[in-house]
């Protein structure tokens, strides 16, 4: 048995580097061992010749929006039932993870059942196809020591979880804003603990345009984003990876490194009417540490 499934809806493989990007990213899956099993969910241009070429499952019956954007929730049904892997992941599609994925994951099902494990990335310009000889995992280590930037602590781009958890969820649209953080929220919600293993993990982000979305534009200014956030909740929901409650640090749970921003964001949450009422001086309060945090985050 395969102990997780790594799943994700890719974009259309027809643009170039969007090519190069998702086939480093399936590759970079697949070479984590054979403990680990690839879903790809839908059915865009390129796919089919992608699964063939590589030997991983594709789902193309996945469940769509009006747009023809994957709805999150199909996704996650599909991969639970096609699965027995103890552990699945659900991740972007230009996502490079790298083995020491595997080891963490070991060392928090020995101390966690129940689990939301995420982190931040490394942003890296990624051009070229991988070569995923013995070395590669350092010789892209070597990389991100000289030309990777650690992302802001505010998206979230790969959520690890026992297969029984979040079962249930509202119709989002994968590749929008809101649903990442109603992922967080969530598992607060039910208390189930969420880690950050930026300490432990080393998870690279290829970057790309935005040429793939309506006009160009960040995902974050479309219609399929605000009705994301709207299932959501709103804006008391966007939760983010400054609300874990541990960190996974030398293979062990540790308290959370107290951060100037971590502290702004912690006295957000907490000003923030908990209610969603949007007057009164907690309110006006919140709004302006938002703000701030926003400039610092580049977030929602």
């Amino acid at each position: 048995m395969t102990l997780l499934t790594i799943f994700s809806a890719p974009k259309p493989f027809t643009n170039p580097h969007i090519n190069v990007i998702q086939r480093n990213a399936i590759q970079s899956w697949q070479h984590l061992g054979p403990e680990v099993e690839v879903f790809l969910m839908g059915y865009e241009p390129g796919m089919a010749q992608v699964v063939a070429e590589y030997g991983v499952r594709q789902f193309p019956d996945v469940l769509c929006n009006d747009q023809g954007t994957p709805l999150v929730s199909s996704m996650f049904e599909l991969a639970r039932r096609a699965s027995e892997s103890p552990i699945l992941v659900c991740v972007n599609a230009d996502i490079l993870f790298l083995p020491d994925l595997i080891t963490s994951i070991r060392e928090l099902t020995a101390r966690a059942h129940n689990y939301l494990l995420i982190g931040q990335r490394w942003d890296l310009e990624v051009r070229q196809l991988i070569e995923f000889t013995d070395g590669w995992d350092e010789r892209l280590r070597a990389e991100i020591r000289a030309r990777g930037q650690l992302h802001t602590p505010s998206g979230s781009d790969f959520f690890v979880f026992p297969r029984e958890l979040f079962v249930e969820m509202p119709d989002f649209a994968i590749g929008r804003a809101g649903w990442d953080n109603w992922m967080i929220y969530q598992a607060k919600q039910q208390g189930w603990p969420v880690i950050d293993a930026t300490p432990s993990v080393t998870v690279v982000h290829q970057n790309h345009d935005y040429s793939h979305l309506p006009g160009g534009r960040p995902h974050y200014e479309l219609p399929e984003s605000h009705k994301n956030q709207a299932l959501a909740g709103g804006l008391n929901h966007m939760y983010m990876i400054l609300d874990s409650d541990k960190q996974l640090r030398d293979g062990k749970l540790r308290s959370p490194q107290i951060t100037l921003i971590r502290s702004i964001r912690q006295a957000e949450v907490w000003l923030t009417p908990a209610d969603g009422r949007r007057t009164g001086i907690r309110w006006s309060l919140a709004r302006q540490i938002r703000r701030l945090r926003r400039r610092i985050t580049g977030s929602l």
